[in-house]
């Protein structure tokens, strides 16, 4: 581990502390929970009326063709079928559709197994529900559901039972449909509807989980371990970059046809070489005349 233990320890106990519902982790962790996963589900797809999980997996890792991986937040599948797919979105990284492109090309991948007919896709129509932090399409509304429809007539479906639902958890303005999950978008802001069983469900589990240490113990390994990997990462561009200078340095040099011994010092002033290393250095990469 690093020296700074101490210091990176504090940053990252500080963050689980401070995390809320739309921190990536606390909000796997929390729809770990089926009941909280399962009402926030028929809050957002109201119409599916969904009565059980039968498959709950958080982080869900989806390996896919040329070593390409998709991580989604939340995977679930109800009793009849529907594959759910959550994800909390708090940084606009003006990719969204084409990151939903992707989510259900793979979301079909896994589940069109070799040899299966792709008429076995009927048997699970597939959800990806995208919580945002931002309004992505800028109308200000608190919902925005697509689905496949011709240019012609908006009501000719496709039909391939695939549909993508964005929340804006900005909006200020809800359609009677959309007020089940007015509350929650409202949580996304920090806002907490203390009137709501649902939201004290959901902030409940959030102070259950802070305080399980195996989990907190999880989290601290994970969050000490990517900042040892981005101090070594650093380091070791400063060190590539350490030396492309070097080579810059000694071939301009030696275009000036410099003697080696002063290509030698230049090395020891500029990089603080030791004598020693700078010769070693200047005798692997300049080419003397034969």
């Amino acid at each position: 581990m690093c020296k700074k233990l101490p210091e990176n320890y504090e940053k990252a106990l500080e963050k689980w502390e401070k995390m809320t519902i739309t921190s990536d982790p606390m909000f796997g962790m929390v729809m770990q929970n089926k009941e909280i996963c399962l009402e926030l589900i028929n809050r957002a797809l109201p119409h599916l009326k969904a009565t059980q999980i039968v498959q709950l997996t958080t982080q869900k890792d989806i390996d896919v063709v040329a070593g390409r991986r998709v991580r989604y937040d939340v995977y679930v599948q109800d009793e009849d079928g529907n594959i759910i797919v959550i994800e909390m979105q708090v940084a606009d990284r003006q990719n969204l559709p084409y990151r939903l492109r992707y989510y259900q090309e793979q979301i079909d991948h896994g589940l069109l197994l070799p040899g299966k007919d792709y008429r076995d896709l009927r048997l699970h129509p597939t959800y990806v529900i995208m919580f945002c932090d931002f309004d992505y399409f800028g109308y200000g509304w608190a919902r925005y559901v697509f689905e496949m429809a011709c240019t012609r007539n908006h009501q000719l479906k496709l039909g391939d039972q695939r549909t993508v639902v964005i929340f804006n958890a900005l909006a200020k303005e809800f359609t009677k449909d959309e007020q089940p999950i007015k509350n929650f978008l409202a949580l996304m802001q920090n806002q907490v509807d203390n009137k709501s069983s649902f939201i004290t469900k959901i902030q409940d589990e959030i102070v259950k989980i802070k305080q399980e240490p195996e989990r907190r113990r999880g989290f601290m390994k994970f969050e000490l371990d990517l900042m040892d990997a981005r101090r070594e990462g650093r380091e070791e561009g400063e060190l590539k970059a350490e030396e492309k200078g070097k080579q810059k340095l000694v071939k301009f040099l030696s275009s000036q046809k410099t003697a080696p011994s002063e290509i030698v010092a230049a090395l020891v002033n500029v990089y603080q070489m030791s004598e020693k290393a700078a010769q070693e250095y200047v005798t692997e990469h300049v080419k003397t005349p034969k």
